[in-house]
């Protein structure tokens, strides 16, 4: 332990003199992160440097490498190596930094050298545009995730030379470029990517032809998951086509695009391996059955889905909250439920008779939805369901608010007093006619001109 502490400190005072400025770096109160000012290392005292020996994750903030872009050429020194092998340091991370992309290529050739070093960030950072990326030799680098998160960047094009990144590029598991303004990722370097189980371009400015340009046949062959959210998207077919070839995703965010209200049936289908499909906040008013046939976790949340009737046995986990629904979805076509959520719909009344064929549910939220208090039989459905089910209703019963009649406006469903209330008849003969004709709607806008 001693040895280690000793090369650490070492190792910063060499920072220290290299930086040439004023500072400071500080242990956080989780004790395993030290930061350091890029702009104030200069006049921080030894005992602050000790304080950092024991961090396991080290984040450089704030300052403009420009003025060491000569480092790119500099070979280890054999002490130095012998000080960066001893470094228990297993994360860096960059922010609010100007990097030079010239300086890149030698300041990894120097972590090659850290062998617990598995994970490089760079958070709000500038990269300044070399006319081309090279490095003498092949690196050998041992992390394995890498993440850019609003980062200023030129595209690379054809100004990366990959030879000798590519031993690590191909190892690479997990991948975030988020918030960037990325367009697409050429696809010489989607193929170098073997091994990649995660890849994060969410909130970027990813359309479908780049999609498709970017996950050209061979690239990213062992991806798991994929997150695609807040970009540009507005062809489901078209994604399903671009990402068929993927026969090992389990994961897929599409979350935050916009696709066509009616998703009509398409001929694509999906990987086999996808299990957890997210198309929440998608603007969906339809849904088909073309969903991946494996699926087990589906997000719809946030639409604006009228109805739906799905068939898939194998879905465990359903979310439906904030969209439009007026009745409680079949649930006949999906014994293996396990969780629902149905809050924040204009649902009138919770029928309690097909929820309770649901042998393996274990959780429900229906609450704040339009319920009628009008008729006891209504009321007493939610509350025998809360009673038999007391491990079920997540929200209740403080989300669960009559909406009419005027006289129970706003009161708790389990406040309602069942004595007084008598089903009308009317009311629920013109519930009756109201649902047929949105059925009639529905089906007279798909009949042929």
């Amino acid at each position: 332990m001693w040895r280690t502490e000793t090369f650490v400190l070492f190792f910063l005072l060499c920072l220290k003199n290299l930086m040439k400025a004023n500072g400071s770096c500080y242990l956080e109160q989780s004790q395993s992160q030290c930061v350091c000012s890029v702009k104030d290392l200069e006049q921080t005292e030894i005992q602050t440097f000790l304080t950092c020996t024991i961090a396991s994750i080290y984040e450089l903030r704030g300052g403009n490498l420009t003025r060491f872009g000569n480092f790119s050429g500099v070979e280890p020194h054999p002490q130095i190596i012998e000080i960066l092998e001893n470094l228990p340091v297993q994360k860096l991370i960059f922010t609010d930094v100007i990097v030079p992309e010239i300086l890149l290529p030698g300041a990894l050739a120097f972590v090659s050298h850290t062998p617990l070093v598995s994970a490089l960030e760079f958070v709000n950072c500038t990269f300044l545009r070399a006319a081309h990326w090279h490095t003498r030799n092949i690196l050998w680098l041992k992390i394995s995730s890498l993440r850019f998160h609003r980062v200023i960047a030129d595209p690379l094009d054809d100004r990366f030379d990959i030879s000798s990144w590519r031993s690590w590029l191909e190892n690479l598991e997990n991948l975030t470029i988020s918030e960037s303004q990325v367009t697409s990722i050429p696809c010489k370097i989607g193929v170098v990517f073997t091994a990649l189980h995660l890849l994060d371009i969410s909130g970027n400015r990813f359309q479908d032809e780049s999609l498709s340009s970017s996950f050209c046949e061979g690239a990213f062959p062992q991806l798991q998951i994929l997150k695609l959210n807040r970009n540009n998207l507005t062809s489901y077919e078209t994604v399903c086509r671009t990402l068929s070839h993927l026969r090992t995703l389990a994961h897929l965010d599409l979350s935050q695009n916009s696709f066509p209200p009616d998703l009509l049936s398409s001929p694509c289908t999906w990987p086999q391996s996808l299990r957890i499909f997210n198309l929440s906040n998608t603007g969906l008013q339809y849904m088909d059955k073309s969903l991946p046939p494996n699926i087990e976790i589906l997000d719809l949340s946030a639409n604006s889905i009228l109805t739906l009737d799905l068939s898939t046995p194998g879905l465990k986990e359903l979310y439906l909250s904030k969209n439009r629904l007026q009745t409680v979805p079949p649930v006949e076509g999906l014994p293996s439920l396990e969780i629902l959520t149905l809050d924040q719909n204009q649902i009138p009344r919770l029928h309690s008779k097909g929820l309770l064929l649901l042998k393996n549910l274990r959780s429900l939220k229906a609450g704040l939805n339009l319920y009628n208090c009008s008729c006891r039989r209504y009321i007493q459905e939610i509350q025998d369901l809360a009673t038999q089910r007391t491990d079920w209703l997540q929200d209740w019963p403080h989300n669960y608010i009559c909406r009419s009649p005027p006289q129970y406006q706003n009161y708790l469903l389990d406040e309602v007093p069942l004595s007084s209330l008598q089903c009308n008849k009317a009311l629920v003969s013109h519930g009756s006619v109201v649902s047929l004709l949105i059925c009639l709607h529905l089906v007279l806008r798909w009949l042929p001109v």
